[in-house]
Formats: structure tokens, C-alpha cells, sequence
């Protein structure tokens, strides 16, 4: 069985790489072109030059394991100006799978403008904070239901 929860390190073969490579080929480039081991805390991400589609390599301790995806709709934000090879944090992979850039501005979080209550909202407020005794008119009220 393959278990991902291992993988601590992510690393992103940045630029172009012939996906017509299988896992003798992929496991070549990290160790002489990177000068990278494979190890079980490590998956190395590929992309070609359709943007659609990645290859994955994995050491799982016994064995190499080489996973595909392709999407059906939409490009990975790859990263391509450079030809090295990056080590990504958990939320950068996210951003990446999800189809975002994996350099991503800070979020600012500001709240929603305050808006005026509704004048039916405004009534039961009213009506739920009356003192106790307070004579309240309900039987001029008819339910809109």
C-alpha cells in the first residue's frame, strides 16, 4: 500500500521535463542531475511541456512508485524560469495541485462592511428585548406565513 502521510519534503523539478521518462529515468535526473537521493519523506513533481499533466516519484522503502495526474480542466501554475530543483512547502504543494501559483501574496483579511440591520430584524429585536410586563400588540400582527 502506498502511504503519502510520510512526505515531508516536496520538491519541484522547475522547467521542462520529457514525460515520456518512466521511473528508471525520473530517479536518474534527481540523483545526477540534482545530486539528490530518493528517500520515503521526499516526492519529486515533473511537468512537460503541456501543463495539464505531472508525474510524481516516490520511494516508498522497497520500491519506486511514479504516480500521473492530468487534469481534465485547467493548467498547473508550474514554475518554469528556472532549471533547478525546489523544495516546496506543504501549503505551496496545495496552492500547486490546486492549480494556483506556488508563490501566492499574503492574504489580507479585512471584515465585511457593517450593514444596516433590516427593519423586520430591527422589530424583533425590539420585540425580544422588551421589558418584562411591557404590553406587546400581537394580535395586530399577521403572520406573513
Amino acid at each position: 500500500m502506498i502511504d503519502l502521510s510520510r512526505v515531508m519534503n516536496y520538491y519541484v523539478a522547475c522547467g521542462y521535463t520529457d514525460l515520456r521518462l518512466g521511473i528508471d529515468g525520473l530517479a536518474a535526473i534527481v540523483m545526477t542531475q540534482y545530486g539528490v537521493e530518493l528517500q520515503e519523506d521526499s516526492l519529486f513533481l515533473f511537468c512537460g511541456r503541456r501543463t495539464d499533466r505531472i508525474k510524481a516519484l516516490y520511494w516508498s522503502g522497497d520500491g519506486y512508485v511514479l504516480l500521473y495526474k492530468r487534469l481534465s480542466n485547467g493548467r498547473f501554475q508550474w514554475p518554469r524560469n528556472e532549471t533547478e530543483l525546489r523544495k516546496l512547502e506543504p501549503q505551496s504543494f496545495r496552492w500547486l495541485m490546486e492549480g494556483l501559483q506556488i508563490e501566492q501574496p499574503k492574504a489580507i483579511w479585512s471584515p465585511a462592511p457593517h450593514r444596516e440591520q433590516s427593519r423586520s430584524l430591527q422589530a424583533l429585536h425590539l420585540l425580544l428585548s422588551a421589558p418584562e410586563g411591557f404590553p406587546l400588540h400581537t394580535a395586530q400582527y399577521q403572520s406573513p406565513f
